[in-house]
């Protein structure tokens, strides 16, 4: 490992990683009952959701798109897993593979309309996030479905490791992600397709394949995130997930993934998840009301986009 690699890891993750370990100094100071083992596990297993939505987020950014949808799609997903589940009798293996691709079909929808008729992903996914909605009301007759141990070991802490099978997945995906993004052919094209599409498109490569793959990976992950919520919660609820997409937005903008397209990484965007749970868990131990957490959580954003606005800035 050579000294310019360890500049290069410094200078993309030494920041956010500061910005981590400041947090977790700060709340330590102000309550006695944050910095322990519970809390970092109970922080670990509660964010799987928010984590994988995010790695789908970072590839849909990084094209110069937005899926508004991702929060409607997972309660979609988590909807077809209970109602299969519990109405329908059907094993949790068997529901499995019908949760992942209603979650991958709506994301295929997305990229194809967006693609088809060349309209902006920003509208596109404004409706579907409408549709999907809908549907998750018409599948589960707007009651919540409670499944039971039949699904709860994805979401339970596993024995001597304290993490959950879910939070595993969603590291899993976090490091797939990754190296997708970072060490492929389909990652450098979707870097490419966010920073000048019109320049792939003259030198020859169809952008249209790998845009709407891009979106069908996102809707895959929202899939995957309502198998995980169902199982966290023992149950599925028509309203799981409201607002899910501004939280996936902003890690991935706190992470530093660009909102113009053409820059992004997943691991970051996972540090930014982790910057969000962090900061509402030590609010939480600190006693700070709800309205309080809404206001300090949605300034750090409009921070971290006004960075992304300055970087921008200065990189042109």
């Amino acid at each position: 490992m050579n000294q310019r690699y360890l500049k290069d890891l410094a200078f993309q993750y030494g920041g956010l990683i500061a910005v981590l370990i400041a947090m977790v100094a700060v709340f330590s100071w102000h309550s006695d009952n944050f910095l322990q083992q519970s809390t970092f596990t109970t922080i670990a297993n509660g964010i799987p959701e928010l984590t994988l939505v995010a790695v789908g987020m970072t590839f849909v950014l990084v094209i110069g798109g937005i899926d508004l949808s991702v929060g409607a799609i997972l309660a979609l997903s988590s909807a077809v897993l209970g109602t299969l589940m519990v109405d329908a009798g059907w094993s949790l293996w068997a529901a499995i593979p019908v949760c992942l691709l209603s979650g991958a079909l709506c994301g295929l929808v997305n990229g194809s309309i967006s693609v088809g008729f060349a309209i902006p992903s920003f509208i596109v996914t404004l409706g579907m996030m409408e549709i999907a909605r809908g549907l998750t009301k018409v599948v589960t007759d707007s009651q919540t479905k409670y499944i039971g141990s039949a699904v709860e070991g994805i979401g339970e802490p596993l024995p001597h490791l304290q993490l959950s099978i879910a939070f595993l997945l969603a590291l899993a995906a976090v490091l797939t992600g990754q190296f997708l993004l970072s060490r492929t052919v389909f990652g450098r094209y979707c870097i490419a397709i966010g920073t000048n599409q019109e320049a792939v498109k003259m030198s020859g490569i169809r952008t249209e394949p790998y845009t709407i793959t891009v979106f069908v990976i996102s809707g895959l992950l929202c899939g995957l995130g309502g198998l995980t919520q169902a199982s966290r919660l023992s149950s599925v609820d028509p309203n799981a997930a409201i607002g899910l997409e501004l939280s996936a937005i902003a890690a991935c903008v706190i992470g530093g993934t660009s909102l113009m397209g053409g820059r992004g990484s997943v691991i970051r965007s996972f540090i930014g998840v982790l910057i969000i749970a962090i900061l509402q868990s030590g609010l939480a131990h600190m006693g700070v009301p709800d309205e309080l957490k809404q206001i300090i959580t949605g300034s750090v954003i409009v921070v971290a986009a006004i960075i992304d606005a300055l970087r921008n800035y200065f990189r042109h």
